[in-house]
């Protein structure tokens, strides 16, 4: 899932993937602005650390859940092509156009 943060005075954003639940990113946000702490301290999916001061922070922008994938997706491209065959290789009359010596 993916995590904006938004820092006062700066002109990018802070901006990673995290391994956790929206929900959870929530409560960990909600109580670092809520508490006397002054840090905010978040993980990526890589295991790194990203701490912040809370009267830096602008905004806090929590992506949906990631779905996660394995393997290949297959496009429309993709799927006629594996459908129908590009017609070059491993057709008759692409061998005989080549020039071919049909007996050797």
């Amino acid at each position: 899932m993916e995590v904006k943060i938004g820092v006062s005075d700066s002109p990018r954003e802070l901006v990673f993937n995290s391994a956790q639940s929206p929900s959870e990113v929530e409560k960990l946000v909600t109580d670092a602005l809520s508490k006397d702490s002054g840090v905010l301290s978040l993980t990526d999916d890589k295991g790194r650390r990203f701490l912040v001061q809370t009267s830096r922070i602008a905004y806090v922008e929590i992506g949906a859940a990631d779905v996660r994938r394995v393997g290949f997706g297959v496009g429309v491209v993709g799927a006629e092509a594996v459908k129908g065959g590009s017609g070059k290789s491993g057709s008759k009359s692409g061998t005989a156009k080549s020039g071919a010596v049909k007996n050797a």
